[in-house]
């Protein structure tokens, strides 16, 4: 377990509830979108510190890589076709941006 990985979970969980308890009212969208960020730094982290658990990723070329941060997220999902490695994942992104821009 790295610590480094320890203290980004740490970080980003007391910077989503710094933000979530200072919240008054009707939070702003921005306000709002910072709690998110940092809510999903922390499950980036939870999910690489579990991959360096045991958890597979499922993929030939990468079977012990980094699993996907938007992997199982109901409210981003990744296309279905797409796995659990996030490597093969933004090697897959970057090549569908390179399309849309190249149009």
């Amino acid at each position: 377990m790295s610590h480094a990985d320890v203290r980004e979970l740490q970080t980003a969980l007391h910077t989503a509830s710094d933000i979530a308890f200072a919240l008054e009212g009707t939070p702003s969208t921005g306000q709002l979108a910072e709690v998110s960020d940092a809510l999903r730094r922390a499950l980036a982290t939870v999910r690489t510190l579990e991959a360096e658990h045991g958890g597979a990723t499922g993929c030939r070329e990468h079977p012990r890589g980094a699993v996907d941060p938007l992997y199982g997220d109901q409210e981003d999902p990744l296309p279905p076709t797409w796995g659990k490695c996030l490597l093969c994942n933004d090697r897959r992104r970057r090549a569908g941006t390179g399309r849309r821009t190249a149009r």
